[in-house]
């Protein structure tokens, strides 16, 4: 791929992983709720589910996906409840104390971290979606190896998501002990996200 067709893949990125979703309030909570190192571990959760996003849409998954709306259907359903109970679990999250980090009730442990963020973008259908139709808007048939040129653009997707990620996640950290000062805000903050994700929720499983 030539740099004419890069740089406009890579603004289409930005603008994409700069928008807020699921993906961000969930690395965003649990830097403020668990430390760096539970976020960057839903940061890697996040690329692993955009890697096999990106395997799946050059497959054509996402094209059987929808010839078989009922698969699509229960797909965009675990997703919507996964999402919910996120969301529930904010609610119930302890509030920071004012001279540490507290717990939270979204699950300890990296491993646990790692699943979070795994989930939470394989069970969106849309991210799926989203890779098989942005792909193929870059890809230039003139140079040959399109299998090469998707494998370029997935890395590239995976990349740019660990950048923005690993950005929100030490944003999160940063702001956890501003939080912890102010437990009004901190209750703010957790029914705003929650608000949002299951607002994501519902845009999962609305047309």
């Amino acid at each position: 791929m030539v740099s004419a067709e890069l740089w406009p893949f890579l603004g289409a990125l930005a603008v994409v992983y700069l928008l807020p979703g699921a993906d961000m309030l969930l690395v965003l909570d649990t830097a403020t709720a668990r430390g760096r190192r539970a976020a960057l571990a839903v940061v890697a959760g996040l690329a692993t589910a955009r890697a096999l996003h990106v395997g799946l849409a050059g497959l054509g998954l996402a094209a059987l996906l929808l010839r078989a709306p009922g698969a699509l259907t229960a797909v965009s359903l675990a997703g919507a409840a996964y999402l919910a109970w996120l969301a529930l679990q904010i609610l119930r999250a302890p509030l920071l104390p004012a001279t540490g980090r507290g717990g939270s009730a979204t699950g300890t442990g990296i491993a646990a971290a790692f699943r979070r963020g795994l989930l939470t973008n394989l069970l969106n259908p849309k991210a799926l979606l989203f890779c098989s139709l942005l792909l193929p808007q870059f890809l230039v048939p003139q140079q040959g190896r399109l299998a090469l040129q998707v494998l370029l653009l997935g890395a590239i997707l995976v990349a740019v998501g660990l950048a923005f990620d690993g950005l929100y996640a030490l944003a999160g950290e940063r702001l956890a002990p501003w939080l912890a000062r102010r437990p009004g805000l901190q209750r703010l903050q957790r029914r705003l996200f929650a608000a949002l994700l299951l607002l994501f929720a519902l845009r999962l499983v609305l047309p």
